[in-house]
């Protein structure tokens, strides 16, 4: 058992590491730098003349979308001895995201194709064209961000669940379940609240820190700690009410 968990533990850790990394590529520095907001012509330019540093940006996704499945059944793994119930629910619901993220990197290559060339686009004045890409790229965001309010969903189940151990410190499940209100009100005010953008910017400044220290540290610890042996039970004892 201890092997297994061990094992879910590295996987889980190294993959979110690695997620860490694409994400910091190709949103942090491609996305962040080719996109213009609110100018789609100096944006479709950027992507025309960068197709190569863009379509790696689309593979770095790519490993984002796939990790995030190999997290879902890490996590699974990980958390199945704690609250079977719930470490089913919340592999799902990372599951959905992940699901919501990849129709959203299906809008990133539909852009890059019209950007690139790789399509006839001479049908479409340079104007349309223009607005056409930067249309999927703002339909990426869109998507991607209703996706984060699900993977709000899956942190609150982890920390949920993680703070049912006594083998995880109650540090990471704080955070993951501060990380997980963070995600939930930040993007369902970007996605019902469009006016709201100046709320929006304040809340992310106060849920950064939790957002990004919650899960990576949370995978920190998995890398270096989870799953190793130790003398304390696995699970809080029961303090009334069902088990999930």
């Amino acid at each position: 058992m201890n092997s297994d968990l061990r094992a879910s533990a590295l996987v889980a850790g190294m993959s979110l590491l690695g997620m860490a990394i694409a994400a910091g590529f190709s949103y942090g520095y491609v996305h962040g730098n080719l996109v213009i907001p609110g100018d789609a012509g100096a944006t479709y330019e950027n992507i025309a003349s960068s197709a190569p540093l863009f379509a790696a940006a689309l593979f770095g996704w790519l490993v984002v979308l796939m990790l995030d499945v190999v997290v879902a059944w890490a996590f699974y793994v990980f958390l199945k001895p704690i609250r079977p119930r719930l470490a089913l629910l919340g592999a799902w619901l990372r599951l959905a995201y992940a699901a919501i993220l990849g129709v959203a990197i299906a809008c990133l290559f539909v852009s890059s194709l019209l950007a690139s060339g790789a399509v006839d686009t001479s049908s479409f004045p340079p104007e349309q064209l223009h607005a056409l890409t930067n249309l999927f790229l703002e339909a990426f965001d869109s998507i991607w961000s209703m996706g984060l309010i699900v993977f709000g969903a899956h942190l609150w189940v982890t920390g949920w669940v993680s703070s049912r151990s006594n083998r995880i410190p109650k540090l990471w499940s704080i955070l993951l379940l501060i990380a997980a209100v963070g995600y939930a009100v930040i993007h369902i005010g970007n996605a019902f609240l469009p006016s709201s953008d100046r709320i929006v910017a304040a809340l992310e400044t106060v849920f950064m820190v939790p957002m990004v220290a919650g899960e990576l540290g949370f995978g920190l610890w998995l890398l270096f700690k989870g799953g190793k042996l130790s003398s304390a039970p696995a699970q809080a004892p029961p303090t009334g009410g069902p088990v999930a």
